[in-house]
Parts: structure tokens; sequence; C-alpha cells
């Protein structure tokens, strides 16, 4: 464990604030995140989530830390509109498509492992499901009624929010709301409704006759609720208290509230010590939805098969794309937001590869030790990955002004650097050089040694004017020509 380890600060969405990481266990970190409920094509916007839980899992790992890393399959439970009432989304999904529940559940559980794999993410040290955990789910259920917080009715079970909270805890600790202005707030139940509260939620749902998923329980056949899922999962793997648990801001509440409601319950003690949670990915600045048609797949990005983008682009610039905005910020999605994310990936790179090729003198001008530095201080400042690539494009600056003469880096001082660029290019950002971009700058590499030769050829027999179009053109193009003692090299410019 390196000193960089001890210095980690993480937002905390349950104090608002940022907190030293101090682990529960020494060396060890267990975090959970919310998967995706596997109904339809994994959408953008969880992408970026799972993107930035990506590179938080591989960041503590870097500095050290054995990570329990835990991402659920959510197969079962997930009702329509986030609600107690309305079908379960992978019910509906295999009815529309005359299938089963579990075709569904097979094709786009496929489909989200073929995306995260496209964008490089590891995958996590646990993949539970919910159907894979329904004897737990019961037996939490049981539990919960034993200490007095939850009822059945009509073959339902459902939390009692309000005993909850008039015990010694409170509901609303992670969002902020009180219970008193959620009631004054809610319309009244419809005579139809069986809830005590309308605040009250689902723990275990009695299956009409049209449910096809359905389980064998105390209470009669049903299914579980969605909230429980996680609490189950996450303590089966995790223990009763854990260090991280994250995922998108939209799960903050309820799910996340009432999962810390579920626990204390449980466990009369608070279930995580630190929640993280990312923000909203726009597309050209609205939200992202099908029924506007203002929506794209990952891998309509990727293959160019949209009306909203110019071409195609790799999955890697869409990463890098990503990770130029704080994983708290909102972030906007349009064609030139990925036009200009592609040429400063492409000058990262470019720029890493002079690396192998740099001068090597006997002493050195700068300190690479404080250079490298500035990348821990940015991770450990909450993860904070544009801060990052930027320290990285700085860095590329001086590799330029190394390659010219104009600063001096010793060979063991070149390897230091090589190294730890390597680590936060490719073991932090999980960024690759893709086979399609080393063909390209083969071939710019090719062309410009062309055209660096007819330039060369040009000042020789003193014809400034062709020498100075060839350098200004290339230069109105992105293309920097630098003259040195060891002859003409280039830059390409953001």
């Amino acid at each position: 464990m390196g000193e960089a380890t001890s210095s980690l600060h993480i937002f905390n969405s349950l104090t608002g604030k940022k907190e030293l990481l101090l682990p529960i266990t020494e060396n060890h970190i267990g975090m959970y995140v919310c998967g995706p409920t596997v109904y339809s094509n994994v959408h953008l916007g969880n992408c970026r989530t799972f993107i930035s839980f990506d590179l938080i899992f591989r960041y503590l790992k870097h500095i050290g830390y054995s990570v329990r890393y835990v991402r659920n399959i959510t197969d079962v439970g997930h009702l329509e509109f986030d609600e107690d009432d309305g079908e379960d989304r992978i019910s509906k999904k295999a009815r529309l498509d005359g299938i089963e529940p579990m075709e569904v559940v097979q094709r786009y559980t496929t489909d989200f492992h073929k995306i995260l794999d496209a964008f490089n993410t590891l995958p996590p040290s646990i993949e539970p499901t919910a159907t894979g955990h329904i004897v737990e789910q019961i037996e939490h259920v049981k539990k919960i009624i034993d200490r007095g917080f939850a009822y059945e009715i009509n073959g339902s079970v459902y939390f009692d929010v309000i005993k909850f909270n008039n015990s010694t805890h409170r509901y609303g600790v992670l969002s902020g709301r009180k219970l008193e202005d959620m009631i004054h707030n809610t319309r009244k139940l419809s005579s139809q409704s069986e809830k005590k509260s309308p605040q009250d939620f689902a723990l275990w749902k009695k299956a009409e006759p049209k449910h096809i998923m359905r389980w064998t329980s105390p209470w009669g056949d049903g299914f579980p609720g969605w909230h429980l899922e996680c609490t189950t999962m996450s303590s089966k793997y995790l223990g009763e208290q854990f260090d991280i648990h994250g995922g998108g801001i939209d799960l903050k509440f309820p799910h996340h509230e009432c999962e810390i409601a579920q626990a204390k319950a449980l466990y009369d003690k608070s279930p995580v010590k630190t929640w993280i949670h990312t923000n909203m990915l726009t597309l050209n600045g609205r939200k992202m939805a099908k029924s506007t048609g203002n929506n794209i797949l990952p891998s309509e990005l990727f293959d160019g098969s949209n009306e909203l983008l110019s071409k195609p682009f790799s999955a890697d610039v869409v990463k890098f794309f990503m990770l130029q905005a704080h994983y708290r910020s909102v972030l906007d999605l349009s064609n030139d937001a990925l036009e200009a994310a592609e040429k400063g990936y492409n000058r990262l790179l470019n720029g890493i590869k002079m690396i192998a090729k740099l001068p090597k003198s006997n002493e050195s001008s700068v300190d690479i030790n404080a250079a490298i530095q500035t990348f821990y201080d940015a991770m450990n400042d909450d993860f904070n990955s544009p801060v990052l690539i930027a320290e990285l494009f700085e860095t590329v600056k001086l590799i330029h002004r190394v390659n010219h003469g104009e600063e001096k880096l010793t060979a063991k001082d070149i390897d230091t650097l090589h190294k730890s660029i390597d680590g936060f290019i490719y073991d932090v950002l999980g960024l690759t050089l893709d086979a399609s971009l080393n063909e390209d700058n083969a071939l710019l590499d090719k062309a410009l040694d062309v055209l660096i030769e007819l330039r060369n050829e040009a000042r020789a027999s003193k014809d400034f004017t062709t020498s100075d179009r060839i350098r200004d053109s290339l230069f109105k193009k992105g293309i920097q020509l630098k003259d040195g003692k060891d002859g003409t090299g280039y830059i390409l410019m953001s």
C-alpha cells in the first residue's frame, strides 16, 4: 500500500461531504453497485454509471486494496414505474414477445456483458441474481415481520415506514426527505390500496393468476420486492456493514433509501459507510427517451447506425469522453463533444507512443515524481478523472519538450514515467490502444514523412513559399511541425 492510499477522499452522499476513506477491514474494500434490470438493451446512461464504478474499482486496486466488487442482476421484482403496483418489467417483455421470462433475462444479460466488454470494464468479483436468492429474501421478510417493521395483507408483505420512523430510526437519512413532508405531499390512498400508508413499500408481492414468475412463500405464491433484493445480496456477500454502495442518482430515492431502512430493521445498524451516486447522461441537451426519439444505444454509437451522429465512434473514444467529466456532474453527449473527445484521445495516445523514443540524458531537468504525484492527487480527490486526464495532457507536453531537447530526462526517469502513464491509462482509466488507431497512426506517420521530406527539399532549394505552405496547411489541419537539431517532428493539436 503506497502513501497515496491514505489520502483518498470520497464524496459521501449520506453526509454530503468528502471524507477520508477508512475501510472497515484494513486493506480490504467491500463495494456493492446496483446492476441492470435485464428487460431491454443496456441504456447508455447506465453504461456511464458502470464505467464510473469500473474506474473506482480499478483505482482502488491500483493503490493496493483488495476489493470485493458485487454487482447484481435484477431478473425479477422490478415493477413498472418503480412502484409496487403494475407489471413486472421482465414478465411484461416476455408476454409481449411470446417467450419465457428467462429467455428475456438471458438475451439482455448477454447484451449487457457484450457492451461492457466493448468498454473494457472489468467484471465484478461476484454477479448475483435476484432469482438465485429467493430463499434468503423470504428469510429476511420473516425477520423484518418478527421485528415489527412489516405487515402481511392479502398475500403481500409491506414495510411499515411510519412504525420504522417512530422507532429509534429515521426514514429519509440518505435523500434528506422528511417523512412528515412526504405524507403531506402524497395524495390519499385509493380505496383499492391495501397499504397502511402510501410510503410503505413491498417486501413480497402476491402473484396474480396472470403473473408468470412466482415462488412459494409463507404468505402464498409471489415474488420479492425490488428493494429487498439488493439488501439481501449485499449483506450476504459483504456483511451487515460494508464500505461502499453505489448506483445512479435516480436510485437514491426510493431504492437506496429503502435499502437503508430494511438493513436497519434487520441489523439495527447503518449498512454502508460511503454512498456514491453517479449523475445523468443527456443527449443533445435533453433527457434520453425512446418516446421522443432522443435516444441512442451503445451499439448504434459504435457502428454509426443512427441519425443523431455524423459517424461511428469507437467504444474507447466514447469511454474517454465520459471520463473527461466527473462522475457527479451531468454530462451531455453530442456529435461535437464526441469529435472533440476523439481528437483529444488520439493526441494523448500519440504523445504516449513517443515515450519509448525519447532521448536519454545524464540528468533530469524536471522532477518526474512530482509530475506523477499529480495523477494520484487527482484520483485521491473523489476519483477526479477529468483532472487526471488534464494532468496526462500536461505530461504529453513534457514528452514533446523532452523530444525537442527543451527538457531532459534520464533513462531511469523515462522508464518511471512510462510505467506510471501506462498504469493510469490502461489500468486505471481502462483505455485500450486498438488496432485501428495503430493502423491510422502508422499511415499518418508515413504521409507526414513524405510531406516533411518535400518541405526539407523546398527549404534546401530556398523555395520558402512551398515550405511555408506545407507548414501552414498542416497547422490549419491541427498538425504542428517542430524543427529541431535532430530533424523535424510533429505535434497533433487538440
